[in-house]
């Protein structure tokens, strides 16, 4: 056990009941709250704060300071407890816990200058902790540690064990998973209970350092984490067999406490605490300042280190001008990673990791970890991540990035093999779906480039646009439309084919805007003329110039997409058109499930072809 002065020992167990005591008063006071899954980890919370890590309490986020994410976001009182008692707000403050006017909420949020990343959705906290520990081992190279507590009932989320898969892989030896075996969930007891030798067995095989303590002993955590901070090589995890409601007579260890406050019990709790506690005054022990050695963050603009180069009507790929624009980028800013799953010959983004090995990080085939690895990187503006695979893979990572949202993180998506236009590899691996996944997120952006120029454009944009950005490329080589000089905005659709005298406003995007020019070439020989617009990107949308331009045929539109018909190019345009009397929209879009075969014979037999417009343009007019 680690050597403690029994001053100090004391202090520490005076700081945990304090904890409880807190946590208590707070879910009381909002009538609300887990105030037993606080009181489990409540010694782990005040070694970890007032023996272990080293930070800034009035900088939370300074960059060289430790680490904390609470996976079990629920405990979020004990969270805001500590902070408090270290000295950054006011302990009076807890009792405003949930209130309306106060950012002390339900579950944590970065609204919290001192929170990172959002939790309570259970089983995240741990990936988004490897992100940071990935950042600083091998980008910031920074002596920061990084520490996560886990719930035993979250545990059963797959994505634990990808992410203990992907720091054992990486040998995080800065990462400390503390697992708070409290033995209960919210309905009935846990799987493995008080198994800790089961965690130890499969810590173990998952290439951790892993030791098993009382965590209710202050002692032996303090000499558990010392421990961890000495060994190279292996990330650690810390199983901590614990009590839920420990140090409450009466409610420690019984079911149907989780999620409730203590009531009218809470008087005589807070009573026997207090009589354990012998300073009650302001803590004798403050929290180690870090090793400041972290870099300055540059916020300045990142560009393309050279322009887009390509010939009008040549053909490429737009997911292979996706590869070249983050590779660029990279030469631009050491700001810049690259994330991929397992599908990096086929995302092209093994062009970045050619150009910037020690900048790439291969997360295989784990999609969900990939997204919190890329969201706990981008954590106090340290990297900018390019996350990319094919773009139906990320539905499945779909609540990490809707926390992502909560989070306010910055990452950049990129997703390949959009839609029925991949051919012959069938419907598991079409997106269909995911611009209505993306548009979803309240902090998104959402690009959908059509040639290689704008695909280059958009990821520069999206590098320098915050919050989580979409950019959705095609598997097929498209003709470039664009000369290397044009300038594209966010929010800002192109106009590609015009006349004087168009009748219809046609708008596609990928494969489809060029399956519209294709129908507007053979139109004009039998005397229709129709405009074609490139939106660029569907989040923003451009209200203004669809309005315009279907004003000026005739209020009559057509959309063309590679997408299910529900959320994606079709009702972003009808929305944006939807309280304007004189206009009308016509949607294609793939209305059935797929199937393999030939790209140009499934846009053909699912209504998205040039032939599907071309007819489309002809009812529209007849109507």
């Amino acid at each position: 056990m680690a050597s403690l002065d029994n001053v100090t020992l004391q202090e520490l167990k005076d700081i945990a009941n304090k904890l409880r005591i807190y946590s208590i008063k707070a879910t009381n006071a909002s009538k609300s709250g887990h105030p037993t899954s606080c009181c489990s980890m409540a010694e782990i919370m005040s070694v970890l704060f007032f023996h272990t890590m080293r930070y800034k309490v009035k900088e939370p986020r300074d960059p060289s300071s430790d680490r904390f994410v609470l996976s079990k976001g629920h405990a979020a009182p004990i969270l805001y407890a500590a902070w408090a008692e270290a000295g950054l707000f006011p302990i009076e403050d807890l009792l405003n816990l949930r209130k309306i006017d106060c950012d002390l909420e339900g579950h944590p949020t970065p609204r919290l200058s001192f929170v990172d990343v959002a939790t309570g959705s259970l089983g995240q906290g741990l990936s988004c902790a490897a992100g940071m520990a990935y950042t600083g081992k091998h980008f910031d190279k920074s002596n920061y540690r990084v520490y996560c507590v886990i719930g035993d009932g979250e545990s059963a989320e797959g994505s634990i064990w990808e992410a203990l898969a992907f720091a054992g892989h990486y040998k995080l030896d800065n990462l400390v998973a503390i697992f708070d075996i409290n033995r209960l969930g919210q309905s009935e007891p846990t799987a493995l209970q008080h198994q800790t030798d089961v965690y130890k067995a499969r810590l173990e095989a998952f290439n951790f350092n892993t030791i098993v303590v009382d965590g209710h002993n202050i002692s032996a955590l303090c000499s558990a984490f010392d421990a961890a901070a000495k060994v190279k090589g292996k990330p650690t995890a810390v199983i901590a067999k614990t009590y839920k409601g420990h140090g409450l007579p009466g409610i420690e260890d019984q079911e149907n406490w989780h999620g409730k406050p203590i009531g009218d019990k809470a008087d005589g709790q807070i009573n026997g605490l207090l009589k354990l506690i012998t300073n009650n005054g302001r803590p004798k022990i403050c929290p180690k300042p870090p090793t400041d050695d972290a870099s300055v963050t540059d916020n300045s603009i990142i560009t393309l280190s050279n322009p887009p180069s390509y010939t009008i009507g040549e053909k490429v790929a737009t997911r292979l001008a996706y590869g070249t624009a983050v590779a660029k980028l990279g030469n631009s800013s050491s700001k810049v990673i690259a994330l991929d799953g397992d599908t990096k010959n086929s995302t092209f983004s093994d062009k970045f990791k050619k150009a910037h090995p020690e900048r790439f990080i291969e997360c295989y085939i784990a999609e969900q970890n990939m997204v919190g690895i890329g969201i706990g990187c981008s954590t106090r503006n340290r990297t900018i991540p390019f996350i990319s695979t094919f773009a139906a893979f990320f539905t499945r990572a779909f609540d990490q990035l809707r926390m992502g949202s909560i989070s306010q993180a910055n990452i950049k998506c990129a997703g390949s093999h959009a839609g029925i236009s991949i051919g012959e590899d069938g419907p598991s691996q079409m997106a269909l779906e995911d611009l209505a996944m993306f548009r979803s997120l309240p902090t998104s952006t959402v690009f959908y480039p059509s040639d290689a120029v704008s695909t280059e454009r958009a990821c520069e944009l999206a590098a320098n646009t915050r919050g989580i950005c979409f950019i959705r490329t095609s598997r097929p080589a498209t003709a470039v439309l664009y000369n290397n000089d044009e300038n594209f905005q966010v929010g800002e659709a192109k106009i590609v084919r015009k006349s004087n005298n168009d009748q219809v406003l046609v708008i596609g995007a990928g494969v489809t805007l060029h399956e519209a020019l294709k129908a507007a070439d053979e139109l004009s020989q039998e005397g229709i003329n129709i405009r074609v617009m490139d939106p660029f990107t569907l989040k923003p949308i451009d209200e203004a110039a669809i309005i315009k331009n279907a004003t000026e045929v005739g209020g009559r539109i057509i959309t063309v997409e590679d997408h299910y018909p529900e959320g994606g190019l079709g009702e972003a345009v009808a929305s944006a058109v939807s309280m304007q009397r004189n206009i009308i929209v016509k949607r294609l879009a793939v209305t059935e499930l797929p199937r393999s075969g030939p790209s140009n014979v499934l846009l053909d037999m699912f209504g998205i072809s040039s032939n599907s417009i071309k007819k489309g343009v002809k009812e529209i007019l007849n109507q």
